[in-house]
């Protein structure tokens, strides 16, 4: 009996440590996603140039875009990433990729018009080193802003 109880305790215990060692890094990749939002929005060109790894691909409702693209369209305003409302959020580690998932509202300014939108927004992250690279994100247009 008491060695069921211990075994149990030692399961436990390292279900525990796992779930530990999975949620830093979980929390590490939603900062990172948030922070990316808010440097869309201030066009920090330099920092997402880090942020972006050089194989980058972003996919719009418009088309796919790389890297340079990207950051081309963030500089001359073709694309303005206002404001994200973040509703939900989640994150799973596979190895040294992380697979997050928001459910946004984005405020954007697309040539020239304000527009508002619903997206599942699919960011994967690789990991290089002690730094975290954005490897992809693509927009998913939800019908309705309750729609999941």
């Amino acid at each position: 009996m008491k060695a069921t109880i211990l075994t149990l305790f030692l399961i436990a215990l390292t279900l525990q440590c796992s779930w530990a060692q999975n949620s830093a890094p979980a929390q590490e990749i939603i900062n990172l996603s948030k922070e990316k939002w808010q440097w869309m929005s201030d066009k920090k060109l330099d920092t997402l140039n880090r942020l972006f790894h050089e194989k980058a691909v972003f996919v719009h409702m418009g088309g796919n875009m790389n890297k340079e693209q990207e950051l081309r369209v963030i500089k001359s305003g073709g694309i303005h990433y206002k404001k994200a409302d973040i509703h939900e959020v989640s994150v799973n580690i596979i190895g040294s990729t992380a697979i997050l998932l928001n459910r946004i509202t984005l405020v954007a300014v697309v040539g020239g018009n304000e527009v508002t939108n619903p997206f599942v927004v699919t960011e994967v992250y690789v990991k290089e080193g002690d730094s975290w690279k954005l490897g992809s994100m693509s927009f998913t247009k939800l019908l309705t802003a309750s729609d999941r």
